[in-house]
């Protein structure tokens, strides 16, 4: 992958469930399918809570989708050069590959470990995007990632779309 990082931004009438507010680092998009990480829902377990072989990382865990929740992956800002990286753009960097992440907290490095992920069939997220559910956000770097909080990372999204939420109407754009 290289070029713009793209968020998908849940609509303001995406109510409930796991995806309401939600904004997801979009990995995946072809004939297929898609597939992406939810980067604004933090686990109430820490890292340490969840892998007793990452001892003092008090940083929570994050709830990256519905699908495979066994399933981690690494998201972390600079290559080590290891098996199973995948750079998404320039400062951020991803990877399903536990030695990739024991590598990354034993750097030091900045870091989000994320369970489980959001799946679409062939042709599902664009539907869904068609019917007003997601708002598409294209980003040259990762700050949104990075140095937006969580919790604020819905509502700065739209911000930089020039969106207010309320302003959004339900049912999407029509061709």
């Amino acid at each position: 992958m290289s070029g713009p990082v793209t968020f998908l931004v849940a609509s303001p009438h995406l109510h409930g469930g796991v995806f309401g507010g939600s904004v997801i680092l979009l990995l995946e998009h072809d004939t297929g399918g898609a597939m992406g990480l939810i980067v604004n829902a933090p686990l109430p377990q820490t890292v340490s809570e969840l892998m007793a072989e990452a001892p003092a990382q008090d940083q929570p865990g994050w709830l990256g989708g519905p699908v495979d929740p066994t399933l981690g992956w690494c998201l972390y800002r600079e290559p080590l050069g290891l098996d199973g990286e995948i750079r998404v753009v320039d400062g951020l960097m991803v990877s399903s590959s536990l030695d990739v992440l024991r590598a990354v907290i034993d750097g030091g490095q900045e870091y989000r470990l994320v369970l489980g992920y959001a799946g679409w069939g062939a042709g599902q997220l664009t539907e869904e995007s068609r019917e007003g559910a997601w708002v598409w956000v294209e980003q040259d770097t990762p700050d949104l990632l990075w140095d937006v909080p969580p919790e604020q990372q819905w509502a700065e999204a739209l911000r930089r779309l020039g969106v207010t939420p309320g302003t959004i109407m339900p049912g999407g754009a029509q061709a």
